[in-house]
C-alpha cells in the first residue's frame, strides 16, 4: 500500500494528522539533516501500521513523500 505524507521537520512538537486513509501530515522534532527526519518518519509510520517493511519510494529530499507500507503475511 502506498501512502502520501507531508512532512514538517524541525517542529517544536511532534504531531500526526490523518487527512485521508492514504494521506498524513506529520511534524517531527528532528531536522532535515543527515536523514534524521526521514528515519523518524519511517519509525512513526511503522508504529501507525504495525509493520516492519516501510520505505520511502519518492521524496527523499522533499517535504512531500510517498511511502510504501507492506504488511507481513
Amino acid at each position: 500500500m502506498y501512502i502520501k505524507v507531508k512532512i514538517r521537520a524541525g517542529a517544536k512538537e511532534e504531531t500526526i494528522k490523518k487527512i485521508r486513509h492514504d494521506f498524513y501530515e506529520i511534524s517531527v522534532k528532528e531536522k532535515a539533516e543527515r536523514n534524521n527526519a526521514n528515519k523518524r518518519i519511517l519509525d512513526i509510520i511503522r508504529n501507525i501500521f504495525s509493520c516492519k517493511n516501510v520505505r520511502i519510494v519518492s521524496g527523499h529530499h522533499s517535504p512531500s513523500k510517498i511511502i510504501n507500507v507492506e504488511n507481513e503475511e
